[in-house]
């Protein structure tokens, strides 16, 4: 099943095309460039930027930047529209190539980066390589091409562990981090991104924003997601129990895939250079135990429930370290943005759409 055919996806991104809070005449006759256009957010990006093109005729060109051409295709076949090769062209190199001398781009979104937990214990190397090297050759990019905005996608996870007494944690409180620890390979790779972004804007001038997004997903995650969420819709589609191989304790927000997209073409066209900000749902704030028990009540049997077990060596599975984090997303909010979705909304949309793809 294509994006196309899953209804979740597709009202999602005509919510995100139609969205009032986008300036959509910025982007009228430019082209934006989209990295690690095959992840979850890169191709939501992608959908819902040719949606905005269809609708308001824009004229819009989108770079989508891929490492597979066959992977690419499979993921875009069936999106409707004229002339589909005119408005999206595939970049296909790795993210820590140089692009060609003759690409050229108006908008720059960065979404490429690991985010599978497991691989950041395997491949730590290459988790801090990608995001570091794919992060200089992409602000080279904006500098060469004098780029109007660029959008680097941070996460969370830059804050490391903060103290638990800590309350709202804003843009400038952050936390610790155990570099020796190989799980950090992601939080300090997105760290020192931020610090790159920042040198960029300074000695440079790219006009660079760091987008630090809460735990994001949505409609568009894949059926067989490793995962919490993942694992906890399929859970209770299935009537089985919701098993934690933790506590359960771990609380952070966590983010709709329409409103991180929302957040992030916002951040593009209203940020202020240089500034990293928090997008994130203040009111979807929880904790892992909380979020399976929202997951277990979506189930119609009635048949699921919560159940505790943590095994012996929970490192080797790459869970985060434990922490409550609630971000406080006021800066962000003060520029105009707004969520639309609160937890038990995004719970039932992931919950169906992956129901239908089973």
């Amino acid at each position: 099943m294509n994006m196309t055919e899953n209804p979740y996806i597709r009202e999602d991104m005509e919510a995100v095309a139609g969205s009032e809070q986008i300036d959509w005449e910025r982007l009228r006759g430019r082209t934006v460039a989209v990295t690690g256009a095959t992840g979850l957010l890169g191709r939501l990006l992608v959908y819902a930027l040719l949606l905005a093109d269809e609708r308001y005729e824009l004229g819009l060109h989108i770079q989508a930047f891929v490492r597979s051409r066959e992977k690419a295709e499979r993921i875009f076949d069936g999106i409707a529209g004229q002339d589909l090769e005119k408005r999206l062209t595939f970049v296909v190199q790795d993210i820590t190539e140089t692009p060609a001398e003759d690409l050229h781009a108006d908008f720059l979104i960065h979404t490429a980066a690991n985010t599978v937990s497991k691989l950041m214990v395997e491949q730590p190397v290459e988790t801090i390589l990608t995001a570091v090297c794919g992060t200089r050759i992409m602000l080279e990019y904006a500098a060469r091409c004098r780029m109007e905005s660029v959008v680097y996608l941070s996460s969370m996870e830059v804050y490391g562990v903060t103290p638990e007494d800590a309350g709202e944690i804003r843009e400038k409180d952050l936390g610790f981090i155990d570099p020796v620890q190989v799980r950090s390979s992601y939080s300090e790779g997105k760290r020192m991104c931020e610090c790159l972004c920042t040198a960029y804007a300074s000695e440079y001038g790219v006009p660079v924003k760091m987008a630090r997004l809460a735990a994001t997903s949505g409609p568009g995650i894949d059926p067989a997601d490793k995962r919490v969420i993942g694992q906890f819709a399929r859970s209770a589609i299935s009537g089985e129990d919701i098993v934690l191989h933790t506590k359960g304790d771990k609380a952070n927000c966590y983010l709709y895939t329409a409103d991180a997209l929302t957040g992030i073409l916002f951040l593009l066209l209203n940020g202020e250079n240089g500034e990293a900000y928090n997008i994130c749902n203040p009111d979807t704030f929880c904790s892992i135990r909380q979020l399976g028990e929202v997951f277990a009540s979506l189930d119609k049997t009635g048949q699921s429930k919560l159940v505790i077990d943590i095994p012996e060596d929970t490192k080797s599975l790459g869970y985060a370290p434990s922490s409550v984090m609630k971000l406080n997303a006021d800066k962000f909010l003060a520029l105009g943005w707004k969520p639309q979705t609160g937890l038990k909304e995004m719970a039932g949309r992931i919950l169906e759409s992956i129901r239908v793809q089973l």
